[in-house]
């Protein structure tokens, strides 16, 4: 009983050792979630099955059709009326991954020597530029100084030979100010992490938990923030076991809590996995009413258009362009958009359609974090079309074109709407006497206009086809009530009266069929001509 409770207040301490090994002082610091996920775990462990505290989470009923499907009007049991305050709770404990406030950061990028043979996709220099970038996008954040080195196994503890890290180490020591280091490459090891903070005495980043803060600042919507708690699971569960391996090297072994048959690993496991089953119930539900709103806006016949591409790449400008949105505020930094949002535009043929500004993408995107966010980017499976906007005076705009399109034939999309992407070259203006090498693209620059005229038109008659609506020319009677049914049913683009005919109008409308055979039923003795 004495190692038992010896051992339990040893993990409590682990709240101690978190704030006391990771998190620099710093007045109005909030508490580690990993400190309120251990006390909460002491004060509210129930044996399995007794009863005492909330029950195990039941993973939600999912749809196994189609996603898209117009129509679907679910009722939400009592038990998802519930989820709100639960949802509420999920938010407020997520994990604080990285410390609020001011930050002077060095920025190192290995760069991995391969063989001779094998092709570059990209440089060391640029990879560096957009890691920059990154930390530029944290408010209050500065770059110090950054540092290119090489290293033949970037997987080993230390990521780089003795020599270079040598170097390292007395660079960053010779930064005064210095407070952070950012190492540019995917996800550090607890372990590693752990060794480079204590050799260089600060804390130090991957390019997973950079992104990850970025995704958390910007997030606005319960959705957004539920899918960066979903994503910040896997690294709960690192830390856990990380944290519990160095206590089992010291006290020699796992030992058992309170007699349940279960390790305090194997317990926090749990309870991260029934936090995780709640995040995605959430999610489930909040994904179902995003399905009612879509089958509400087919019901209503909107087309709707998906605007993707690479992270800073003008997508939110460019929807700002074609829709005179006075509320949309472009920023120019990375992961500006997290949130999907839906903006009205008129065509040239006066086609209402909704733009929907999406997440951009970035090279090497944590698979997680994709994951995580599959919910947002199930809008684009449903949409007419999509626009791929590019950055063409970006150095690497062609990798960039690669990660989107790996991205996006990852979703599994309908082989339709990936033959009838639209291509937009963007920034054209930062380009003198620019000229697309793809004879499909669109050249624009959606900050001063030019080129949109030629882009909406481009729009208009991809919608039209891909929809399959009806370009019409119906004689109506001026007297009756066909013209008022054809301007809330359909879209009319003239009406010509026919002087020779009293009271007739020849009215040209755009038109579905499904409208289009609601129309004949209504009025039999009308006609129309294409």
């Amino acid at each position: 009983m004495f190692l038992m409770s010896s051992r339990w207040r040893q993990l409590l301490g682990l709240g101690r050792s978190f704030r006391a090994a990771s998190l620099p002082a710093a007045s109005g610091y909030r508490v580690p979630g990993s400190v309120r996920f251990l006390h909460r775990t002491a004060a509210s462990y129930r044996l399995p099955g007794s009863g005492n505290g909330p029950t195990r989470g039941r993973r939600g009923g999912e749809d196994e059709g189609s996603n898209c499907g117009a129509g679907e009007e679910e009722e939400e049991d009592e038990e998802e009326e519930g989820l709100d305050v639960e949802d509420e709770e999920l938010l407020k404990s997520e994990l604080p991954l990285i410390p609020f406030g001011a930050q002077e950061v060095f920025v190192v990028h290995p760069e991995i020597k391969r063989g001779s043979g094998r092709t570059q996709l990209t440089t060391a220099e640029l990879q560096l530029a957009e890691a920059v970038a990154l930390i530029n996008t944290i408010q209050n954040w500065t770059v110090l100084d950054t540092l290119i080195l090489s290293t033949k196994a970037p997987d080993k503890k230390l990521i780089f030979g003795k020599g270079n890290f040598q170097l390292l180490t007395e660079k960053i020591k010779g930064l005064p100010h210095v407070s952070a280091v950012f190492v540019n490459i995917e996800r550090l090891s607890p372990l590693t992490k752990k060794e480079l903070e204590e050799a260089w005495g600060v804390e130090v980043f991957d390019r997973y938990t950079v992104v990850l803060h970025i995704f958390r600042r910007n997030a606005q919507t319960k959705e957004a923030k539920l899918q960066i708690a979903l994503a910040e699971i896997p690294l709960l569960r690192a830390n856990v076991r990380n944290e519990v391996a160095r206590m089992d090297q010291q006290r020699g072994g796992s030992r058992y809590i309170m007699g349940s048959g279960e390790t305090f690993m194997e317990i926090q496991l749990r309870l991260l996995k029934e936090k995780e089953l709640k995040i995605r119930k959430a999610l489930e539900k909040l994904r179902r009413k995003r399905r009612l709103l879509r089958s509400h806006r087919k019901k209503r016949e909107f087309p709707t258009i998906s605007v993707m591409g690479y992270t800073n790449c003008g997508k939110t400008t460019l929807i700002k362009a074609l829709t005179g949105d006075a509320g949309l505020q472009p920023q120019d930094q990375l992961f500006a958009t997290l949130d999907i949002t839906a903006h009205a535009g008129l065509l040239p043929s006066h086609l209402t359609v909704l733009y929907v500004d999406t997440i951009g993408f970035l090279s090497q995107l944590p698979h997680d974090l994709v994951e995580s966010f599959s919910a947002t980017l199930e809008d684009v499976a449903c949409s007419d079309l999509i626009i791929h906007v590019r950055d063409v005076s970006h150095p690497e705009t062609n990798l960039q074109k690669a990660s989107v399109l790996t991205v996006l034939h990852n979703l599994n999309l309908p082989n339709h709407l990936l033959d009838s992407i639209i291509e937009v070259h963007n920034k054209v203006d930062l380009i003198e006497g620019y000229l697309p090498t793809e004879p499909s693209a669109i050249a624009i620059s959606a900050l001063l206009g030019h080129g949109l005229e030629e882009l909406k038109e481009e729009i208009d008659r991809t919608i039209l086809k891909v929809t399959g609506k009806n370009v019409l020319t119906i004689k109506v009677n001026l007297s009756g009530p066909q013209l008022s049914w054809l301007y809330k049913e359909a879209t009319v683009q003239d009406v010509k009266i026919v002087p020779e005919e009293d009271g007739t109008a020849n009215v040209k409308v755009i038109i579905s069929n499904s409208a289009l055979g609601r129309y004949r039923r209504l009025f039999p003795r009308s006609r129309y001509f294409s």
